[in-house]
């Protein structure tokens, strides 16, 4: 492949743990290879960060932990990055595209002073609904999905109280929400947020795929955990979802590859014009 060619950074948030997550996001990387590269960053583990002027689109994925913490080190290097890309695209005509996978996503929440990032009563685990704002039916990366669309969510922490002075100063929409839950008073979590035209987040996980689950499954104290915590019928059902063509492969073969023909095609585009 050419020198021309695209490239991704992933930045990887797992802490050193080999996940499932990651393979998702390569495999879907993968059907772009005709016109893109990629290389992988360990953040959390070697406090490893790209240098923004030799990538043209950003992935950062989801992990495991609270995100509110760091080691004084990784964390701060990684705020440092976002201010360096969204300076970037303030002053140069090609843009830097972005997406925050859960974890990076509410960590780009509370630098960006959005919302609030609390723990959760328990744990949100499993194939859940997402539904679209009225900002969020419009967005290109969630284009052909339906609403409400479906997602893996695997979160012990929320992103809530949105601060919508600070967003309508930055520009920022909300353009997900989770599902209304009629029997509790808890606030709606936020499940997406389009930060600026060229970056996105979502709290779930888009690039999950049912092998992913299956395989976080297999772990024995985490099946018995979602069990309890859903019940048995509940779990089955969650279990029938990932076999339905129109949801996890639904959002696992549309949203990622969304975001990466956008921010293609706005590569290409700028650079065309910038050469003649």
């Amino acid at each position: 492949m050419s020198d021309n060619s695209i490239k991704i950074a992933i930045l990887d948030m797992y802490d050193g743990e080999p996940n499932q997550g990651m393979r998702c996001i390569i495999d879907i990387i993968n059907r772009f290879n005709q016109v893109v590269t990629f290389k992988v960053f360990d953040v959390r583990g070697k406090s490893e960060l790209p240098d923004i002027k030799k990538f043209d689109i950003f992935i950062s994925t989801g992990g495991p932990g609270n995100p509110l913490e760091g080691d004084g080190n990784w964390d701060l290097k990684y705020y440092d990055f976002i201010d360096a890309l969204t300076l970037w695209n303030k002053e140069n005509n090609i843009k830097k595209h972005v997406l925050f996978i859960c974890h990076s996503f509410q960590m780009a929440c509370k630098h960006f002073g959005l919302a609030e990032i609390t723990k959760r009563n328990d744990t949100s685990f499993g194939v859940m609904t997402i539904h679209k704002t009225k900002e969020g039916a419009n967005d290109p990366v969630f284009e052909g999905l339906a609403d409400p669309f479906y997602g893996i969510d695997s979160r012990d922490y929320q992103v809530i109280q949105p601060k919508l002075a600070i967003f309508a100063k930055k520009g920022a929409k909300i353009i997900s929400l989770e599902k209304i839950r009629d029997h509790v008073q808890y606030e709606r979590a936020i499940m997406a947020v389009r930060f600026s035209e060229y970056m996105v987040g979502t709290q779930f996980h888009p690039e999950a795929d049912p092998i992913s689950f299956v395989a976080n499954m297999k772990n024995n104290e985490r099946r018995e955990k979602i069990k309890k915590m859903k019940g048995k019928r509940k779990f089955r059902n969650m279990l029938e979802d990932l076999l339905d063509e129109d949801k996890i492969y639904k959002t696992n073969e549309t949203l990622i590859p969304n975001f990466l023909r956008i921010a293609i095609n706005d590569l290409m585009r700028t650079k065309k014009i910038l050469s003649n």
